[in-house]
């Protein structure tokens, strides 16, 4: 097991940055990557966003990845994620669909989790499902944010299909490829509307592989049941067709059906949904989170492709 700590995270995703750790594609290596809640116990402590040193959604790595190169997939599997005993539920003034009755207050309450579950309330407990947040690569090009918007190399998806027992494919744009890890979150209602879920601090325990020459212009998710297309665009709508023509693209192409078989199918069995905001307007570092746009999912089930 190859680990690394915490103390390696990244403001963004950067070709320029030194590798923490080096794989071989398909050796089957284990990589535990740990994440920082720091960004979110200095909003507990001082209650003001301005005064917090953090960097918010950090990403441990990058891992450099010997066998991946521009124009591969790389191909994370996500093995198990432990969390520690506490998570963070955030409002952050003026963020989110639920900004008006929230007011002008910044909200902050640690959340115990423990084998329950997450204790959200002193009423209600829900069984914890942990996921990534922000799992990408390096783009070829300046560094990508961590926070906003989501690139065709992955980042702040905020999918709750990246959980364990998934493998989530990315474009590798620079030679190794230089995967980094962030932003774990103990569980996460389906297209985090208020841009927070109960965030934690947890170990990622991933692989990773290359598939050769799997052009890919967006992330893309096997679950084990589902192949899930991940659409980015803006307005909405250029999201919904851009992930809509990739899930064509992989019928009639890596799979050989006919435009017809594949037009019928993805009317009756391809559903799509919102993932997270997918840009913003003049960010600055306090004010980074105006969404433009959205991440979109569509989901074509696996039994529909088996054989």
């Amino acid at each position: 097991m190859i680990h690394v700590g915490n103390e390696h995270g990244q403001p963004g995703f950067d070709a320029t940055a030194t590798p923490v750790a080096r794989v071989t594609a398909g050796a089957g290596d284990r990589i535990a990557l740990e994440t920082s809640d720091e960004a979110y116990r200095q909003m507990d402590e001082r209650r003001d966003l301005a005064k917090v040193t953090a960097t918010i959604n950090p990403v441990t790595g990058p891992v450099y990845v010997e066998g991946a190169e521009p124009g591969d997939a790389l191909a994370v599997t996500i093995h198990e994620i432990e969390l520690i005993e506490h998570g963070w539920s955030i409002y952050l003034p003026g963020i989110g669909a639920l900004a008006g009755p929230m007011g002008a207050e910044m909200f902050v309450r640690k959340i115990p989790l423990d084998r329950e579950g997450a204790h959200l309330t002193e009423r209600i407990t829900v069984a914890t499902a942990p996921m990534l947040g922000c799992i990408g690569v390096a783009p070829d090009g300046p560094a990508a944010a961590t926070v906003m918007p989501s690139y065709p190399t992955g980042g702040n998806m905020d999918l709750t299909d990246a959980r364990p027992g998934s493998t989530v494919y990315l474009p590798v744009q620079v030679p190794g490829a230089l995967l980094s890890i962030g932003d774990i979150h103990a569980v996460m209602a389906r297209g985090e509307s208020s841009f927070v879920a109960i965030e934690a601090q947890g170990t990622a325990v991933v692989s990773v592989d290359v598939v050769k020459g799997l052009s890919l212009r967006a992330p893309r998710i096997d679950t084990g049941e589902e192949l899930v297309f991940v659409g980015l665009g803006d307005p909405v709508q250029e999201s919904i067709t851009r992930g809509y023509e990739d899930a064509f693209a992989y019928l009639t192409g890596d799979q050989g059906w006919s435009a017809g078989d594949a037009y019928a199918v993805l009317s009756a069995c391809g559903h799509s949904e919102l993932g997270g905001p997918t840009g913003s307007v003049a960010p600055d570092p306090l004010h980074p989170f105006n969404s433009v746009g959205a991440v979109t999912l569509h989901r074509l089930p696996k039994y529909l492709v088996a054989g």
